[in-house]
């Protein structure tokens, strides 16, 4: 993570405010808007709905961009520019408000409004990897596969005596078809393929418990695999991660997507431009 120059007083701020943080916590929103407006020329935005949001961003010209909201509003915001094509040549500013504020302040982004503002006004800029999926959608802070649920046949005893028993048992999980959890309606993985930059982390005959992948640093993704409970997690780290098999939903961010068979990660390496406090900052 580079940090970069501090900004000029003189900056000309597009100050977009989400309608959640306006509902939930007017008081902040207003101490945003009066430190902001007291250190730069600020033009502000009140959107009722993601089409104002959307087209406030994209004609913001030469004004840096300040999203004041929750962080389902910085996600928002990130995600609008990189389909726009606009991330690379923006510095994004977020003044968190609201009730959700987890993601914006693991970014290194303070979590009170005066501090935020302030360091919209001096901070500096800090490019972040983010990953970006083949739907072209991003992820920030990282993603999840959580723990299957009824998925995995009983451990076999490890006693000796019933060899047979192991068997049987590993023959019935080889036989039945990862489909046939899917179509039961659990939730998370069951059998999935895991690769990292073309090399198979995990295959189709292990039942997964969870996976995490988490943007790292110098443009590689960090990747654990939990195989079960009984094996060590399993470890790497490379610019591209895809996941295949059974049907998969997975936590990204503040969202949850899927059902999907098959989704692919690449490392986008300082693509995230966002401001956060100097080294003098307080946070």
């Amino acid at each position: 993570m580079a940090e970069v120059a501090t900004f000029a007083m003189s900056d000309q701020l597009l100050v977009v405010i989400d309608p959640v943080a306006r509902m939930t916590d007017g008081e902040s929103v207003r101490i945003a808007k009066d430190v902001l407006s007291a250190g730069a020329a600020t033009k502000v935005c009140l959107p009722e709905g993601p089409d104002e949001f959307a087209r406030a961003l994209a004609r913001r010209g030469s004004r840096r961009p300040v999203v004041v909201g929750d962080d389902r509003a910085l996600t928002r915001a990130v995600a609008l520019l990189h389909r726009q094509r606009q991330l690379a040549e923006c510095v994004l500013s977020v003044v968190p408000v609201g009730r959700a504020l987890s993601l914006a302040g693991s970014l290194g982004v303070p979590t009170g409004a005066v501090a935020a503002a302030r360091a919209v006004l001096d901070g500096v800029e800090r490019r972040l990897d983010l990953l970006v999926d083949d739907s072209d959608g991003v992820v920030l802070s990282g993603l999840r596969i959580p723990p299957a649920h009824g998925t995995a046949a009983p451990a076999a005893p490890h006693g000796p005596g019933r060899p047979w028993l192991r068997s049987c048992r590993s023959l019935a999980r080889t036989l039945v078809p990862a489909r046939t959890v899917a179509a039961a309606g659990t939730e998370g993985p069951a059998r999935l393929r895991v690769e990292v930059d073309g090399t198979t982390l995990v295959d189709l005959d292990q039942v997964v418990d969870a996976v995490s992948v988490t943007p790292g640093a110098a443009g590689v993704a960090a990747v654990e695999v939990h195989p079960c409970a009984e094996l060590a997690a399993l470890r790497a780290e490379g610019r591209s991660v895809t996941v295949s098999g059974a049907h998969f939903r997975y936590h990204a961010d503040t969202t949850t997507s899927g059902p999907i068979r098959r989704r692919t990660w690449t490392v986008g390496e300082g693509a995230l431009r966002l401001v956060v406090p100097g080294p003098a900052g307080t946070g």
